[in-house]
């Protein structure tokens, strides 16, 4: 419902002002912002300071004739001033009340300046570890991502977009960005509606539901149609079905974009073509000559209007039109402690112990040598960090602080990329004489973000070299790794007696990392995402369809000494089924991989009840699964449950397995205690999908609930629906 100030404002603006409330211009130079807003623009980015945003506020309400505030954009995207870990780490905490107190964190450093919208969570279901934009969003799974692009949503949003420490969350990118062909970034996506609605809708619908201000258009076609001009999904779904009220942005020149997609010939009908799509903000604004031509004529008036309402409703929303301006001395431009110590927490709990023979947590040895690009490097922030976020420091400096009585060398050996300078002798020659090594190595966080695909996963230049030397050296060690993607890690990971996925872990990694080798803090992380074996393996992922020849075997075939022709060798097992000859089954290190240094128990799981009626399911009934868990350990520890439902005859061919819910707790050393989930029909339930409509649906049969710890360490207990 249009409130009556939108409308007063509606029914007297003109043409041009209209038109000018739906753009964003994207990084004007600083001298030509304030005539840009004179103009009549309705939204800029942050102009990078309190001030310097009170400034162009100003000019919007003391110097245009309607005297309409801006929106002022920036994306931030894992913190502002104080950086958190990269959201593919937050998802690796598996705790969405920690990542809705980082986007609070970011919402409260981001307005205090002048900030009112992020373009932020990315909550595409990303399984193509190639793409480099995995970083930016919560990994492979369809749960995850809308659990944590919901808890996002909430903590830069508030209950109150009009606070002070609030800003208007953009929940992109709508839609399938996340699965682009050849993990390209920007490339096509070719996917079923079946496979729309059950997995890349999903994390939005949550994000609307959870009240998300704005959804961003993606770059990517869909089925041929590029989103910018895809009405079915931005009008038809998202704001008829979903009956989403917010703002659908548009990328960065993603209206421009049509042009080389071939579906518009000019600007004029690019941009006519986003509007009926359902746009209403375009982000990088038209040309001049461009608005000229932009009459009633050609674009529909009741259309405009209404995205010219959205854009003033939360303006509104914001406070905007009582509030336009910030305190400039409250402005909070370094990190404060509190904010220090809650991204290091966050940095140690989204830490994933890969594999570990007992080496960790380290004790403070005579003499420790730090090895790898990373060893004292201080790229920790991860990509999209802005300029003026502060700055981490290096695994170098916070051990030497942290173990003063301690011989801490620190010999690189290589760089990131192999650039000449690279002395792997050197670094062993340091090894030999030490009592422990802590190899630091991964990507550089250039690696990975926007347009930063890899066809090549392994650890570039010759890290995976120096790992392989010091471990002929015969000292334990400990491989650190800190990258924003699954790495291909087969060509040294069973030379690791330790290994310790890190991430980007932000301003504080340095400080959470040594948390962890020295045992201060519990890493107790789980993989978001797969580790592929190799390339070919991609996209690898755990909630695949059945196959109707599903390998029970896999692993390289000894082809030197087998029949390849068309049949194959008669003893050969389990041949015709889908698998690589050359690789063993499935992924490195499977989604929900990972563990601490505490252990646990679980014993048998119990459902209250083993048969629901279906009519029971849709009226809303459930079931609850309890298992209960006890630290057996003498630390205090952190345990992950993961549940995930196996169904096991459908009218389509199912996942194999789904994750439905998760949950981290913290245990106190010889502590027990019951975990307990509700299972109904959001859980075992999925959209039908008939080429008219969608349905979602529970339908009778058996179910098998897979509880524990990991993928691979469940139990189950069976349900039926009758």
């Amino acid at each position: 419902m249009t409130s009556p100030r939108v409308q007063q404002l509606i029914d007297g603006m003109t043409w041009a002002e209209k038109l000018g409330q739906l753009q964003i211009v994207f990084r004007p130079r600083p001298e030509d912002a304030a005539a840009l807003v004179r103009a009549g623009i309705g939204s800029t980015f942050w102009p990078r300071s309190a001030a310097a945003t009170n400034a162009l506020q100003r000019e919007a309400v003391e110097h245009t004739r309607l005297g309409i505030p801006l929106l002022i954009g920036l994306d931030v995207i894992h913190g502002q001033r104080t950086i958190a870990p990269v959201p593919l780490a937050m998802a690796a905490a598996f705790d969405p009340e920690l990542v809705e107190g980082l986007a609070r964190l970011a919402a409260t450093e981001a307005r205090s300046g002048g900030v009112t919208w992020t373009f932020s969570p990315m909550i595409d279901v990303s399984r193509d570890p190639r793409w480099g934009r995995v970083v930016e969003g919560f990994g492979e799974d369809v749960h995850v991502n809308a659990v944590l692009g919901a808890a996002m949503v909430r903590g830069y949003q508030g209950t109150d977009l009009a606070a002070a420490d609030s800003i208007a969350a953009t929940a992109k990118h709508f839609v399938a960005y996340g699965q682009p062909e050849g993990g390209r970034d920007y490339n096509a996506v070719d996917v079923s509606t079946h496979r729309l609605r059950n997995v890349y809708l999903e994390p939005f619908r949550a994000a609307v539901d959870a009240g998300a201000a704005a959804v961003m258009a993606s770059f990517n076609t869909v089925s041929g149609i590029p989103m910018h001009a895809n009405r079915h999904l931005l009008t038809d779904v998202l704001k008829s079905e979903w009956g989403f009220g917010g703002i659908v942005v548009g990328d960065a020149d993603g209206v421009r974009n049509l042009l080389p997609h071939g579906v518009a010939e000019d600007m004029v009908q690019a941009v006519r073509m986003a509007y009926e799509a359902g746009l209403d903000v375009e982000m990088g604004g038209a040309p001049s000559d461009v608005a000229a031509a932009l009459t009633p004529d050609v674009l529909d008036g009741a259309r405009i209007d209404d995205a010219v309402a959205r854009v003033l409703a939360l303006k509104e929303s914001l406070g905007l039109f009582e509030n336009p301006y910030v305190d400039e001395d409250a402005e909070l431009v370094a990190p404060t402690a509190a904010a220090r110590e809650l991204v290091r927490g966050a940095a140690a709990r989204a830490a994933v112990l890969l594999k570990n023979d007992g080496t960790l947590p380290l004790s403070a040895p005579a003499r420790v040598l730090l090895t790898g690009p990373y060893a004292d490097s201080t790229d920790h922030l991860g990509a999209w960090t802005q300029s003026f976020a502060a700055p981490s420091g290096s695994i170098a400096g916070e051990l030497s602080a942290r173990w003063p009585a301690t011989e801490v060398q620190v010999v690189p050996g290589v760089s990131f990329l192999g650039d000449g300078s690279d002395d792997i002798a050197a670094a062993v020659a340091a090894a030999r004489i030490v009592d422990a090594i802590v190899i630091c190595v991964g990507e550089p966080s250039a690696l990975s973000g926007e347009a930063a695909s890899r066809s090549d996963l392994r650890l570039p230049g010759r890290q995976a070299d120096l790992i392989r030397a010091i471990a002929g050296c015969g000292i334990p060690f400990v491989v650190v790794l800190a990258n924003g993607r699954p790495l291909v890690v087969a060509d040294w990971i069973d030379k690791a007696p330790a290994v310790l996925e890190v991430w980007h872990g932000g301003t504080e990694a340095p400080a959470a990392i040594v948390d962890v080798l020295t045992g201060e803090r519990d890493p107790a992380g789980r993989l978001p995402m797969s580790f592929p074996r190799s390339v070919g393996q991609v996209p690898v992922y755990y909630a695949h369809e059945n196959t109707g020849r599903p390998a029970t075997t896999g692993g390289a075939l000894e082809l030197e000494h087998a029949d390849v022709g068309l049949h194959g060798p008669d003893n050969v097992q389990d041949k015709y089924t889908s698998k690589y000859l050359d690789s063993e089954l499935g992924p490195e290190f499977d989604f929900g991989h990972g563990s601490g240094y505490a252990t646990f128990t679980h014993g048998e799981p119990r459902l209250t009840v083993a048969e629901l009626e279906l009519e029971r399911v849709h009226a809303g009934e459930a079931v609850t699964l309890s298992l209960d868990v006890t630290n057996t350990s003498g630390r205090r520890g952190d345990e992950v449950i993961q549940l995930f439902i196996e169904d096991l005859v459908a009218s389509v061919a199912a996942p194999v397995r789904r994750l439905v819910a998760f949950e981290r707790r913290t245990f106190e050393p010889g502590a027990r205690a019951v975990i307990e989930f509700s299972v109904g029909q959001e859980q075992l339930g999925f959209w039908v999908t008939d080429g008219v409509g969608a349905s979602f649906r529970v339908e009778r049969g058996t179910f098998h609930l897979h509880i524990g710890g990991a993928l691979k360490h469940t139990q189950f207990v069976e349900l039926r629906v009758i």
